[in-house]
């Protein structure tokens, strides 16, 4: 039973950064009809530059709790500059071009964004520093730790927080309108560009997010850490229905429990012939059955959230 549990608490914790990345897939997809496969990227650059942010800031004997409060804020502005630049740029002189033209773009985005990290942080793996106390606490035998729990409490917090911003702001109202018919959003005076690179911005700032959670959980960043997340968090939001908000954040969830409990029992299943380093598999496996028996998710595909 304490096995069990262990393995719940994990999937939760890994099931929490999927569904904030997944949010800035079903977000985008939402609004443009795109899927951003560049946001995997922006997750690792928020982490990276948090990572600096940390360095810059080691010689100042500050408090850990306000380098990390520091590192996210500059993380989270350095990645909505980044996620409006990238919409500027690369997709908004392609939004009425074919579907495949974007496709193409974002997983050419992707590898430039890869590069780059290369080219400024290197190839090698980073330490990153442990910002917040490591105590473990035990719960029927499982265990979590204080960084655990902040990521489990970070992102409900967050998610329950973009939800009242879509349905309860102006701004929310604007986008859901634009994700319902840009046109007719456009002749009620919603600003089409602006919504869009709003879009863009909190769902970046949402990736950074997601991206220390990762640096701290984990202890490490490296250039490529983005590309699998962003490929399990697309998984998530099309197993919870992309387009859907709440079905981003149940995907991930739910995307995070089937890994933890794949990995914990796949040897006693296989009769030892597969390991837990094969959970990475899992996804793959979901977004493939989603694919054939529901393609449009647990919740159902819609276009626009409606209040």
């Amino acid at each position: 039973m304490d096995i069990l549990l262990q393995q719940i608490i994990n999937g939760l914790v890994q099931g929490s950064v999927y569904a904030l990345v997944a949010l800035g897939y079903t977000m985008v997809y939402g609004i443009l009809g795109l899927i951003n496969f560049a946001h995997g990227e922006v997750v690792m650059v928020g982490a990276m530059v948090a990572l600096s942010i940390t360095q810059v800031l080691a010689g100042y004997a500050l408090p850990p709790m306000v380098v990390l409060l520091i590192s996210l804020l500059v993380a989270s502005m350095v990645c909505m500059a980044l996620g409006y630049g990238i919409e500027r740029i690369a997709y908004r002189p392609l939004r009425n071009a074919p579907r495949l033209a974007p496709l193409i773009t974002a997983i050419g985005v992707s590898i430039v964004l890869q590069n780059l990290a290369m080219i400024i942080w290197g190839r090698a793996y980073h330490a990153f520093p442990p910002l917040l106390p490591d105590s473990p606490h035990i719960i029927a035998g499982a265990i979590i730790n204080e960084v655990q729990i902040a990521i489990i409490l970070v992102a409900v917090v967050m998610m329950t927080g973009l939800l009242l911003l879509i349905h309860r702001t102006r701004l929310g109202r604007a986008m859901r309108a634009v994700a319902e018919n840009p046109a007719i959003a456009a002749l009620m005076g919603v600003n089409i560009n602006a919504v869009i690179s709003i879009t863009f911005m909190l769902g970046s700032a949402l990736a950074a997010v997601a991206g220390i959670m990762v640096a701290a959980n984990y202890g490490i960043v490296h250039y490529y850490m983005g590309s699998i997340l962003g490929l399990k968090a697309f998984t998530a939001a099309v197993l919870g229905g992309i387009g859907n908000l709440r079905g981003a954040m149940l995907g991930g969830v739910l995307l995070g429990l089937i890994e933890s409990l794949g990995a914990g029992y796949i040897g006693d299943l296989s009769g030892g012939f597969f390991g837990s380093n094969y959970q990475d598999v899992f996804a793959f496996f979901v977004l493939i059955a989603v694919l054939v028996l529901r393609p449009s998710g647990l919740l159902g595909e819609r276009v626009a959230e409606r209040a």
